[in-house]
């Protein structure tokens, strides 16, 4: 029994909505939510649905049954109904937002509703910072329309002319809305009133200049209404074999950015006309591709929304250094006597940063490798390393290009390493490196050691704020030999590669938790005390589910902590009836990888980048670290055992489509609230 993958996202992202729609969260931080909400649907769409459209496109009639039963048919069916549906949701929850938001005096406006003086104020702005960004397209039926960008907003206008004594004239054009990369989205007003404070789209004040835009053109009647455009965001990479990688990424990405239409979302204010104006030139078929929307499209951002009011925001505390990690002191001879377990962002990403920044400057170190997946926009891992080679050090990244959507900045930062002096290595051809692997190799004596980090998340002090990872540094030298050979092999991968602490896939990984859960089953069946609990972002690879069914059926424990897409089905009698499963939404994006085993008695856990998917187990270079320490073993067990405990974030996988929260049954008794964020920032603060 397993559960569709697309539809376990779906339902995953609709807790992602339900954030916004929890009164106890900040009111500006509920806005933020759809618009972390809008940002998943569109990239969603362009990969998921794409792809699903593509097969449709392939196969035909020839579909065959998908995971979970359906036809590829009927699946997209469930998929269109169950986000229509969501949007629905997503707009009644943002009226209402707004609603809320006037209660506190912060008001949205648009073009019709300004003072005097905030009309003077739009225009001043629209001439000085939009009007030099606009390039008006005017759509003529003779022509194509130009070329669109996907993932942009853009005004279909409609002028109705006087018609000169020939009757009324129609003209159509498109115009682009600038990116949030030029111009913010929302502009903060001059207040219409004391204790007010009125914010605008960018695309209304466009909409009120539509006359400055259009001067030359003579009407008596000038409209716009929103639509977005997206493009299906597979990337094909050219086999040809005198092409260097690099010129096949950038020749991909081109690709992209013409790819196959997917969704256009328009205004549902737009006149027919008008409509089957801009879905002809663009070549759109009507219904699945052309959905109903709202005045304003791409409302990812609201992401960015302004910070006008401190007491609508959270307040998050200051991230904890490490206890054992004191001020000005080096980092290296902590990990030389002790294992490091860091969890972001309860603890501060610096000390990641200041392992890179001495091990550049230690005159003991001989060597850095790293790969390298997702960086910051100005990254001080990229300076960190650069200063390395600057200081003699020889330095090799893993830099994988194929990071989707960060194909651009990774090309731009593998250029800038390898200006520095820096060997970047760029790709293994089917296989995508996605482990969080750092080696530091220092001369100590006559010996060559090495410090080894291994994380759950990307090397990127942006994210580091928002995601909760886990990163663990040590010094143990079987560790260190299995990390020389994961990058030999990145270098050379024609080799075999052999390990005897990491578990690396597509090597030893998926034979490793298979055996693993098989001596839990052995244990079960033998009445020892038996139980498995992960936490990962996706659990959707079947033969894993398979096992963890057979697990259950032998009386193990089983507790998994789901963020994502999760295809095993709960608590379902004769099948997973020791299964339980929670997925926890909250203030920060649970991203970490955890994984522990009874192990008769002598626990076993384990942290690294893969998730319990097939592409992670079988297509990726993914690096898992066993726990050797026996006091961050133990750290770790009650790490899960709070957020397993969870009863205000936690939501219960037993029926995806309900979305219920799942109040703890023990807890609830004694009427404690447990908010498993909250209370692992308190259980850090009381290791000091």
């Amino acid at each position: 029994m397993l559960y569709n993958r697309e539809l376990s996202w779906i339902s995953f992202n609709e807790r992602v909505m339900q954030e916004a729609q929890d009164r106890s969260v900040p009111l500006l931080q509920r806005l933020r939510f759809l618009g972390i909400y809008s940002n998943n649907q569109d990239e969603f769409f362009k990969v998921r649905v794409a792809n699903l459209e593509r097969m449709m496109l392939l196969r035909g009639a020839r579909t065959k049954e998908m995971q979970g039963g359906d036809t590829l048919e009927t699946l997209l069916g469930k998929i269109y109904d169950r986000l229509n549906g969501l949007q629905q949701a997503f707009e009644q929850t943002y009226r209402e937002i707004l609603t809320e938001m006037e209660g506190y005096g912060i008001f949205i406006v648009d073009e019709t509703l300004l003072t005097e003086e905030q009309m003077l104020f739009c225009r001043d702005y629209f001439a000085d910072k939009i009007s030099p960004l606009l390039v008006p397209l005017v759509v003529r039926k003779s022509t194509k329309l130009p070329f669109l960008r996907d993932g942009r907003i853009y005004h279909a206008v409609k002028m109705t002319g006087c018609g000169s004594g020939k009757g009324s004239v129609v003209r159509y054009a498109v115009i682009e809305i600038p990116g949030t990369a030029t111009l913010p989205r929302f502009i903060v007003l001059p207040p219409s009133a004391k204790g007010k404070t009125d914010i605008i789209f960018v695309d209304d004040i466009i909409r009120l200049c539509l006359d400055e835009v259009f001067f030359m053109f003579d009407y008596d009647k000038i409209e716009a209404y929103a639509f977005k455009f997206m493009r299906d965001a597979e990337m094909s990479l050219d086999d040809d074999v005198n092409k260097s990688i690099i010129e096949k990424m950038e020749q991909g990405i081109n690709k992209r950015r013409h790819g196959r239409p997917v969704r256009l979302v328009y205004d549902k204010e737009m006149p027919a006309d008008l409509l089957a104006t801009i879905t002809g030139k663009l070549g759109l078929r009507p219904g699945e591709n052309v959905s109903l929307g709202g005045r304003y499209h791409l409302m990812r951002d609201l992401m960015k929304f302004p910070k006008v009011d401190p007491e609508l925001e959270y307040h998050n505390p200051a991230p904890l250094r490490h206890p054992a990690i004191k001020p000005f002191s080096s980092i290296i001879d902590v990990i030389r006597r002790q294992d490091i377990l860091l969890n972001y962002p309860y603890y501060t990403f610096n000390h990641f940063i200041d392992f890179l920044r001495e091990a550049a400057m230690d005159p003991k170190t001989v060597s850095i490798s790293m790969t390298l997946y997702r960086t910051a926009e100005r990254s001080k891992i990229i300076r960190a390393l650069i200063n390395a080679a600057k200081n003699g050090k020889k330095v090799v990244v893993f830099m994988e290009l194929l990071a989707r959507f960060d194909e651009e900045r990774n090309i731009e930062n593998a250029e800038t390493l390898r200006q520095a002096g820096i060997k970047v290595i760029y790709g293994i051809e089917g296989l995508k490196v996605h482990s969080k692997l750092v080696l530091v190799e220092r001369r100590e004596g006559s010996k060559i050691k090495g410090y080894v980090h291994v994380g759950t998340g990307n090397f990127n002090e942006d994210t580091a704020g928002v995601y909760s990872d886990f990163s663990l540094f040590t010094a143990n030298q079987e560790v260190a030999e299995d990390a020389r050979q994961v990058f030999e092999f990145l270098q050379t991968s024609y080799k075999h590669m052999e390990t005897r602490q990491l578990l690396v896939s597509p090597f030893n990984m998926r034979k490793s938790f298979d055996d693993l859960i098989d001596a839990e089953i052995e244990n079960a069946k033998k009445k020892k005390k038996a139980y498995i609990y992960a936490k990962c972002n996706s659990l959707t690879d079947e033969k894993i589910i398979q096992r963890l069914y057979k697990a259950s059926a032998a009386g193990v424990k089983v507790r998994l902590i789901i963020r994502g897409a999760c295809c095993l089905m709960p608590e379902q009698d004769e099948i997973s009836e020791n299964i339980k499963g929670i997925s926890i939404v909250d203030k920060y994006l649970e991203h970490a990888r955890l994984f522990i085993f009874c192990n008769g008695g002598k626990e076993r856990a384990f942290i690294g980048s893969a998730d319990w998917m097939t592409r992670n187990l079988n297509r990726r270079v993914e690096v898992v670290i066993p726990i050797l320490d026996k006091k961050i073993l133990a750290v770790l067990r009650k790490v899960f055992s709070i957020q397993w405990h969870d009863n205000v974030k936690a939501r219960d996988l037993k029926d995806p489509l309900l979305n219920l929260y799942r109040g703890d049954e023990e807890n609830a008794a004694v009427g404690e609230r447990i908010r498993s964020q909250v209370a692992l920032y308190d259980y850090y603060a009381s290791l000091e």
